[in-house]
């Protein structure tokens, strides 16, 4: 299980050393540009894949088992010189104790996604200011993601890499990319993070918990218990539907879910289920496919 430690520190900025945190997988399609084996494209893959992977993204240290799983997947729609535009589909899983099974935390299709990028240009973050959108975008979602992790193991234990992804909001904000301001649309990154820290959402840093560390954790050692932890932390999403109905992060939190929590009720222990899918019907009427075959 990892240890959390929240002293981060702001000031500094942050280079490429040894790896911590992620086990980062990069892909990079450009099939649209009509230009996909473009030398370009694969510098860029090893350059970002670099980033991600040799980047110290916090104070602690990570054992190798312990690193994130996660992808990053760029589809290049177009590019002029150095302009590039596209979307970016963000991946992350977590470890389930006990067992080898990953169980997706956050899924996240970033369609406000546009970047200036010549080869070879070094790609380092730093937290102070903003000099490429791209590295902003990328270390925004490193750290939600490490955010996210961190919450399944701690009531509340990703605060501080939340307010990270913050303070890269607020920097970025001044710039004339997309996606980082409030006047951005209802699916951005400056919504998702803004409803991460607003106590609005906070059950739904609660569920995170509830799932994992107090649901799929057990499943090895009590699956009823587990199952149980799982149908509390949809009540408490429930909670979160009821003051922000079909928000922008329960749609996400389902995109990375909704499968899961199919296949977990769809074997093992029996449990009353018709109040969880009761509400998983309110929560994510579009995932009723999913919903409908939950039979125990």
């Amino acid at each position: 299980m990892r240890k959390y430690y929240f002293f981060i520190l702001l000031g500094l900025s942050i280079g490429t050393l040894q790896a911590q945190e992620l086990n980062a997988t990069v892909t990079i399609d450009a099939e649209q540009t009509g230009q996909p084996n473009y030398q370009v494209f694969r510098t860029l893959k090893d350059q970002l894949t670099d980033l991600l992977n040799n980047t110290k993204w916090t104070d602690q240290e990570f054992k190798n088992q312990e690193r994130i799983d996660c992808n990053f997947t760029l589809i290049i729609q177009s590019f002029e010189s150095t302009s590039f535009t596209g979307t970016l589909q963000v991946q992350a899983s977590r470890t389930i104790y006990n067992s080898t099974y990953d169980s997706p935390i956050y899924n996240y299709n970033d369609r406000q996604f546009s970047f200036e990028y010549s080869e070879f240009q070094p790609l380092v973050f730093n937290i102070n200011t903003f000099n490429s959108n791209l590295v902003s975008v990328l270390a925004y979602h490193v750290y939600t993601i490490i955010g996210l992790d961190a919450d399944s193991f701690k009531m509340n234990g990703g605060d501080s890499y939340f307010n990270i992804a913050k303070q890269i909001v607020n920097t970025a904000a001044s710039s004339n990319f997309q996606g980082w301001k409030a006047t951005d649309g209802t699916q951005s990154r400056f919504r998702y993070n803004d409803a991460m820290i607003s106590n609005v959402y906070q059950e739904f840093r609660e569920a995170m918990y509830l799932y994992h560390r107090l649901g799929l954790d057990l499943m090895d050692s009590n699956a009823r218990n587990a199952k149980m932890g799982v149908i509390n932390a949809v009540a408490k999403l429930k909670s979160v539907n009821d003051r922000r109905p079909n928000s922008f992060l329960l749609r996400t939190f389902f995109d990375a879910k909704a499968d899961e929590i199919e296949q977990i009720f769809s074997g093992g222990p029996q449990v009353d289920i018709n109040t969880l899918v009761e509400n998983l019907k309110r929560i994510a009427p579009t995932r009723s496919a999913n919903w409908g075959k939950i039979k125990l």
